[in-house]
């Protein structure tokens, strides 16, 4: 068997010193570091970016989608008909209801729940909560953190409460 041994780095003095790294070799790992980031974290934001307005517009899907579900369940009516209040909006979609409009627990009345759980949150703000308008098109969005999507009992129409552009730099994401 052979010996092995410990190589030592010997400085010009004669005295061993541990090998290491020196601190311009550590700066400029820094250094690339830094420029790999400033590289890579842009496309990571515009992913993040496109993972929101994709799920924007999903959730407006589903929301438009349970809409027109109780619009037809409910003879004509839209969730929330005549009412100012948007937590009446959550109500008929969340609970069950007769065909008046009606809600109560679920699965207490013949129609709903139309969503499980509770409103989607708006991607872009986080919020849940429904503002009643009478004209959706041309509600102004300001980003509200507690209501994060415009409704209008009378025609059904829904849009995100946001003032985000979409990926393509010019359309709204509120105009989906």
């Amino acid at each position: 068997m052979e010996d092995r041994a410990i190589m030592q780095v010997t400085s010009n003095t004669g005295k061993s010193r541990r090998g290491g790294f020196t601190l311009v070799e550590v700066l400029i790992v820094v250094v690339i570091l830094g420029i790999l980031a400033a590289t890579v974290l842009p496309q990571f934001t515009a992913a993040n970016n496109d993972a929101r307005e994709s799920a924007v517009k999903q959730d407006l899907a589903i929301l438009r989608g349970q809409i027109q579900q109780y619009h037809v369940d409910h003879n004509g009516k839209f969730p929330a008909d005549g009412e100012t209040d948007g937590t009446k909006f959550a109500d008929a979609l969340l609970l069950s209801s007769s065909a008046d409009g009606t809600t109560g627990a679920p699965g207490t009345l013949p129609y709903g729940p139309y969503i499980i759980g509770q409103v989607p949150a708006n991607p872009f703000t986080g919020a849940r909560g429904v503002r009643i308008v009478t004209d959706v098109p041309g509600a102004t969005p300001d980003d509200s953190t507690t209501e994060g999507w415009f409704y209008n009992p009378a025609t059904g129409l829904i849009k995100a409460n946001t003032t985000e552009v979409s990926s393509d730099g010019s359309t709204p994401v509120s105009s989906f």
